[in-house]
């Protein structure tokens, strides 16, 4: 049977049948007053609270079979202990979640992808009814991140068995009971690559080594402490994969340290025997909804633009979560989807956030020096309080983030320790404003 006739067969339409599909959606939409797209953590948390608030036509849009996300495979513990207070499991994070849904009775259809975002809050999805097209007064993007690839870091090599980023790797382990090799190499020191070490190694599996291209882990400190140094597995920094070798399946993978522009140093070539190779070198937020709706993604976070509300660019749609900024934390994830769930709730109520006189250019931009990798949020109305998410680019110690506005100090913090993996935030209230004239974040250090 042809690839065209099992489409066919099984009810599927075509890649140009579904282009024209989307662009001639139904005449009448489906309306509701808040979509959310994404039943993981953060569009949980969000539909959750808005409900609590008061809106009652809440619609979850949910790819896979069942809400949760990514948490549904992450087996380990760590999870909840800043929003409830103690040590989850993943699952049982997500079901603290899922149980208040079913409670609150909150709308959310599962295996439906959305295809398509307008600028005019219509969302056209797909599912085993067919295309169905939705209109909202208000989008919450909840859709989360994707792991970057092999391909994404250009590992030269041929196409073989064996390589895979952490997330597809403990995506076979822990949710289909398959163990993926026995001889394991981990590039990056991300931490879902840090806890597929422990997690391979308990199963009995040898992991050779982690490798990381930065002079720094990328990893929560606590994480490297209990999935490598518990388990005397080695982090070797500075160093990447140069080459893989094998035909059908890995054989071994080449290694190299780098210079200080993170390029291989000549001559510094080390071969290691292996049968697995996991790539655990960073996330992406998932933004291609966002852009076709209109949103404007910012280069550093690959994330929407958002002011203090959390709203995007074009009025009335909202992001939270890992598709905003990547987050260390789900319970920062479920924290902020909370605070946004409260600024959707008052946009409903008069279709705006802002003042009448107020202009989007009136915005005051928040700007950072260069020990800044990023902020969130890019731009403020001024009109209410806000927390300012932030990342710095290097380790620091002894170290204080101050925020300045013409000069004068309008938030400080001081910490002993700053480093990548771990997100800085500061709350600014907005009568310590003094001025309409730019924020600018500078990090001080010893």
């Amino acid at each position: 049977m042809t690839a065209e006739n099992k489409r066919k067969d099984m009810n599927i339409p075509s890649q140009q049948d579904s282009q024209q599909l989307v662009s001639q959606p139904a005449s009448q939409p489906v309306c509701s007053d808040v979509i959310i797209i994404g039943g993981g953590p953060a569009g949980l948390a969000a539909a959750i609270e808005l409900k609590r608030l008061g809106v009652a036509d809440i619609l979850i849009l949910e790819r896979e079979n069942e809400p949760g996300g990514i948490l549904r495979q992450c087996i380990h513990d760590g999870f909840g202990l800043v929003r409830f207070n103690e040590s989850l499991s993943g699952p049982e994070y997500a079901a603290r979640f899922i149980d208040q849904l079913k409670e609150l009775k909150i709308e959310s259809r599962t295996n439906t992808s959305v295809l398509e975002i307008t600028p005019d809050k219509k969302v056209i999805a797909a599912s085993r009814q067919g295309l169905t097209t939705y209109q909202a007064r208000a989008i919450v993007l909840a859709m989360g991140c994707r792991e970057r690839t092999r391909e994404a870091i250009r590992i030269p090599g041929s196409r073989l068995a064996g390589v895979y980023t952490a997330g597809v790797a403990q995506s076979y382990l822990n949710l289909k009971n398959i163990m993926i090799g026995r001889s394991v190499v981990i590039l990056g020191s991300g931490d879902i690559g840090l806890i597929m070490a422990r997690r391979l190694t308990l199963e009995g599996a040898q992991v050779k080594a982690v490798f990381e291209i930065q002079p720094h882990a990328n990893g929560l400190p606590r994480n490297i402490e209990q999935c490598l140094n518990d388990f005397n597995i080695p982090l070797f920094l500075s160093h990447t994969v140069t080459n893989i070798k094998g035909r059908n399946r890995l054989e071994g993978v080449t290694v190299s340290q780098v210079d200080e522009n993170l390029m291989p140093i000549p001559g510094t070539e080390k071969d290691y025997a292996c049968d697995t190779l996991i790539i655990s070198v960073g996330l992406i937020p998932e933004n291609e909804l966002s852009e076709m709706a209109g949103v404007i993604l910012d280069p550093r976070t690959h994330g929407p633009l958002v002011d203090e509300n959390y709203q995007t660019t074009v009025s009335g749609i909202f992001a939270a979560g890992n598709v905003l900024q990547v987050h260390d934390l789900v319970d920062f994830v479920s924290l902020e989807a909370e605070r946004l769930a409260a600024s959707v709730a008052g946009y409903l109520e008069t279709d705006t956030l802002l003042s009448a006189d107020f202009t989007p250019a009136e915005f005051i931009p928040i700007e950072a020096d260069q020990s800044i990798a990023f902020t969130v949020p890019q731009h403020v109305s001024g009109q209410a309080d806000f927390i300012l998410s932030l990342r710095v680019r290097h380790p620091f110690r002894n170290c204080q983030i101050v925020l300045l506005q013409d000069d004068q100090i309008i938030s400080s913090v001081k910490l002993r320790k700053a480093i990548p993996a771990e997100m800085i935030q500061i709350p600014v209230k907005s009568d310590d404003l003094v001025s309409r004239e730019k924020i600018t974040v500078v990090l001080e250090y010893e």
